[in-house]
């Protein structure tokens, strides 16, 4: 028990260690290029000189969602989950080595791996933070978990809006619509709720039993 539960809090550290990090990294990269943040979407930074930090962070991200996912697999219950966790970091990895194209390009092969990749990321994050909510409704994280999963499904309407928009004929340029306030809330929203199920995957199958009124 003693080296499960030593194993269980070094992967708790690792994962919250790269979550650090990878912030870090995307705080850095915002600086340095000095964008606009309202309008120019993160993705748009892989443009600048010092791009090759945004692959960096999002490879930072996914190593956390793996030893966070994995944490949670361990759990024959929360494996559901886990899976969701596990496409999310894999989804991170596939928006950092598949560039989006730039503003005006038509829709390249990586563009298009880029865009749908980020969009399976923004939906399977708060589903599954959704799922470890209502089962672990009595813990102590389920309803920050809750709020987060679901602040982030109501963000992520609105990033998707204009692209419904566009598609019935309303032409929208850049600068009518907040696009970077609404990317960067739906991304802050996906990283708090994997640092929140951290927190849950760190504690004991005997906890999580107890939260549910089982038997131990």
């Amino acid at each position: 028990m003693g080296s499960q539960a030593f194993t269980g809090s070094a992967m708790v550290f690792g994962g919250y260690a790269a979550i650090g990090a990878g912030a870090v990294t995307m705080l850095g990269l915002h600086v340095v290029t000095g964008l606009d943040p309202v309008h120019t979407v993160i993705s748009e930074y892989a443009f600048e000189a010092d791009g090759w930090l945004l692959p960096l962070s999002l490879t930072l991200f996914a190593a956390a969602a793996t030893i966070i996912g994995a944490m949670l697999a361990r759990r024959d219950e929360d494996r559901a989950a886990a899976l969701l966790v596990g496409i999310w970091g894999l989804c991170m990895l596939l928006i950092g080595a598949f560039p989006t194209d730039e503003p005006g390009v038509p829709l390249s092969m990586s563009g298009g791996i880029h865009r749908y990749a980020a969009f399976v990321a923004f939906l399977t994050m708060p589903v599954a933070g959704l799922l470890l909510a209502r089962r672990h409704a009595a813990g102590p994280y389920a309803r920050a978990i809750r709020l987060l999963s679901l602040a982030s499904l109501g963000v992520l309407v609105l990033v998707v809006l204009p692209y419904v928009v566009r598609m019935v004929g309303v032409d929208l340029a850049g600068e009518d619509i907040p696009a970077g306030v609404t990317q960067r809330l739906v991304v802050g929203f996906e990283v708090a709720v994997l640092a929140m199920l951290g927190l849950m995957a760190g504690t004991s199958r005997t906890d999580s039993r107890l939260w549910r009124g089982v038997p131990g």
